[in-house]
């Protein structure tokens, strides 16, 4: 499940950049973009927490490397997501 939201948010982020590029409205797949990496987090860590309770220690063994991924990940989403504001003000002074 995570990895079908994982690339939904990743779609709406090039949507959102190519909005922006053809100076169209941008802010809803802005929004999308945004909301599907958080959800993308929150299903990686019920996906954890379904390893913990389940007392699947060999799966856990691999979430500091996720982690690192993860956020990564996230915070070239927000940089991403939220450039086109940048950009967008800085054309306007």
């Amino acid at each position: 499940m995570w990895l079908l939201i994982g690339l939904i948010a990743i779609v709406a982020t090039f949507i959102n950049l190519y909005r922006f590029i053809k100076g169209k409205d941008y802010k809803l797949a802005m929004a999308i973009g945004l909301s599907f990496t958080a959800l993308t987090l929150c299903t990686e860590y019920s996906l954890v927490s379904e390893w913990v309770k389940n007392e699947n220690w060999p799966a856990l063994w691999e979430v500091p490397n996720f982690e690192k991924v993860l956020w990564f990940l996230t915070i070239v989403s927000i940089l991403l997501n939220i450039a086109p504001i940048f950009l967008e003000r800085k054309r306007k002074q």
